[in-house]
Protein backbone atom coordinates (compact mmCIF):
# COMPACT_ATOMS: atom_id res chain seq x y z
CA UNK A 1 0.00 0.00 0.00
CA UNK A 2 1.25 3.51 -0.90
CA UNK A 3 1.93 5.90 1.65
CA UNK A 4 -0.55 8.93 1.75
CA UNK A 5 1.30 12.44 1.75
CA UNK A 6 -1.43 15.15 2.81
CA UNK A 7 0.86 18.24 2.38
CA UNK A 8 -0.44 21.12 0.86
CA UNK A 9 2.77 22.83 -0.11
CA UNK A 10 4.51 19.93 -1.55
CA UNK A 11 7.92 19.71 0.72
CA UNK A 12 7.66 16.18 1.14
CA UNK A 13 6.63 14.49 -2.08
CA UNK A 14 10.19 14.48 -3.86
CA UNK A 15 9.65 13.11 -7.48
CA UNK A 16 6.94 16.06 -8.11
CA UNK A 17 10.13 18.27 -7.44
CA UNK A 18 11.81 16.41 -9.64
CA UNK A 19 9.22 16.70 -12.27
CA UNK A 20 8.24 20.44 -11.69
CA UNK A 21 12.28 20.53 -12.52
CA UNK A 22 11.51 19.05 -15.78
CA UNK A 23 8.51 20.68 -16.80
CA UNK A 24 10.39 24.09 -16.41
CA UNK A 25 12.78 22.54 -18.65
CA UNK A 26 10.67 21.53 -21.25
CA UNK A 27 8.44 24.46 -21.09
CA UNK A 28 11.76 26.25 -20.96
CA UNK A 29 10.17 28.68 -18.70
CA UNK A 30 13.36 29.62 -16.85
CA UNK A 31 17.17 29.93 -17.36
CA UNK A 32 19.48 28.08 -15.43
CA UNK A 33 23.07 28.54 -14.97
CA UNK A 34 25.11 25.85 -12.79
CA UNK A 35 25.19 22.42 -14.53
CA UNK A 36 24.39 19.19 -13.06
CA UNK A 37 23.65 15.24 -13.28
CA UNK A 38 20.91 13.39 -12.98
CA UNK A 39 17.41 14.22 -13.68
CA UNK A 40 17.39 17.31 -11.94
CA UNK A 41 20.23 18.92 -14.04
CA UNK A 42 19.49 21.98 -15.63
CA UNK A 43 19.15 21.87 -19.08
CA UNK A 44 17.94 19.12 -21.74
CA UNK A 45 20.43 17.06 -23.46
CA UNK A 46 23.86 15.90 -23.34
CA UNK A 47 25.41 19.21 -23.48
CA UNK A 48 23.48 22.21 -22.33
CA UNK A 49 23.04 24.07 -26.18
CA UNK A 50 24.71 22.25 -28.23
CA UNK A 51 21.37 19.93 -29.93
CA UNK A 52 17.73 21.27 -29.35
CA UNK A 53 16.07 18.38 -27.14
CA UNK A 54 12.35 19.34 -25.53
CA UNK A 55 11.73 16.48 -23.69
CA UNK A 56 13.09 14.79 -20.71
CA UNK A 57 11.18 10.90 -20.59
CA UNK A 58 10.38 9.17 -17.81
CA UNK A 59 9.51 5.79 -16.47
CA UNK A 60 7.55 5.41 -13.02
CA UNK A 61 7.68 2.07 -10.57
CA UNK A 62 4.73 1.33 -8.77
CA UNK A 63 5.75 1.58 -5.27
CA UNK A 64 3.29 -2.03 -4.27
CA UNK A 65 6.02 -4.16 -6.33
CA UNK A 66 8.45 -2.07 -7.86
CA UNK A 67 7.18 -3.16 -11.55
CA UNK A 68 7.04 -0.57 -14.46
CA UNK A 69 3.78 1.48 -14.57
CA UNK A 70 2.63 0.50 -18.17
CA UNK A 71 -0.28 2.83 -19.80
CA UNK A 72 -2.28 2.17 -23.07
CA UNK A 73 -2.23 4.23 -26.34
CA UNK A 74 -3.97 4.47 -29.70
CA UNK A 75 -1.78 5.47 -32.55
CA UNK A 76 -2.51 5.67 -36.51
CA UNK A 77 -5.53 2.91 -35.46
CA UNK A 78 -2.38 0.83 -33.56
CA UNK A 79 -3.13 -0.19 -29.52
CA UNK A 80 -0.02 -0.78 -27.74
CA UNK A 81 1.09 0.32 -24.01
CA UNK A 82 4.29 2.19 -23.18
CA UNK A 83 6.42 2.96 -19.81
CA UNK A 84 8.21 6.00 -21.31
CA UNK A 85 5.77 8.78 -20.50
CA UNK A 86 6.31 13.20 -20.99
CA UNK A 87 5.37 14.93 -18.25
CA UNK A 88 3.38 17.76 -19.16
CA UNK A 89 1.83 19.28 -15.42
CA UNK A 90 3.07 18.97 -11.79
CA UNK A 91 0.03 20.04 -9.17
CA UNK A 92 1.05 18.53 -5.20
CA UNK A 93 1.52 15.22 -5.57
CA UNK A 94 -0.24 14.42 -8.80
CA UNK A 95 1.51 14.73 -12.48
CA UNK A 96 0.20 15.01 -16.62
CA UNK A 97 2.13 12.71 -18.10
CA UNK A 98 1.26 11.83 -21.94
CA UNK A 99 2.18 8.64 -23.07
CA UNK A 100 4.92 8.32 -25.53
CA UNK A 101 5.09 5.45 -28.28
CA UNK A 102 8.30 4.05 -30.02
CA UNK A 103 9.23 5.58 -33.24
CA UNK A 104 7.74 3.17 -36.05
CA UNK A 105 10.18 5.03 -38.21
CA UNK A 106 13.37 3.07 -38.22
CA UNK A 107 14.86 5.95 -40.62
CA UNK A 108 14.46 8.55 -37.92
CA UNK A 109 14.36 5.83 -34.76
CA UNK A 110 18.26 6.94 -33.58
CA UNK A 111 17.28 10.39 -33.26
CA UNK A 112 13.84 10.72 -31.95
CA UNK A 113 13.10 7.09 -30.20
CA UNK A 114 9.71 8.38 -29.12
CA UNK A 115 6.95 9.57 -30.74
CA UNK A 116 3.63 11.43 -28.83
CA UNK A 117 0.57 10.23 -28.40
CA UNK A 118 -2.85 11.86 -27.70
CA UNK A 119 -3.24 9.59 -24.43
CA UNK A 120 -2.97 11.27 -21.06
CA UNK A 121 -3.27 9.98 -18.05
CA UNK A 122 -2.77 11.57 -14.13
CA UNK A 123 -1.02 9.84 -11.74
CA UNK A 124 -0.78 10.30 -7.89
CA UNK A 125 3.01 10.31 -7.07
CA UNK A 126 2.51 8.72 -3.46
CA UNK A 127 1.73 5.97 -5.28
CA UNK A 128 5.14 5.67 -7.10
CA UNK A 129 8.34 4.20 -5.46
CA UNK A 130 10.84 5.59 -8.16
CA UNK A 131 11.06 7.14 -11.43
CA UNK A 132 13.73 6.55 -13.99
CA UNK A 133 14.76 9.54 -16.22
CA UNK A 134 15.14 8.49 -20.04
CA UNK A 135 17.88 10.10 -22.21
CA UNK A 136 16.76 13.41 -23.76
CA UNK A 137 15.11 13.84 -26.86
CA UNK A 138 13.09 15.76 -29.55
CA UNK A 139 9.56 14.90 -29.55
CA UNK A 140 7.83 16.74 -32.70
CA UNK A 141 4.70 19.19 -31.63
CA UNK A 142 5.13 18.95 -28.11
Amino acid sequence: MCPENNNPNNDTCCLANILEMIVKLQDRSEKFDCLGDGCDRPFLGPTPSTICYNTRPVTFYRCSDGELWAFPYTLNGTVGSSTAFRCEHVEGCCATCRVLAENPDPTTVATTPYVPTDSFFTINLNCVGALRCLPDTFIACS
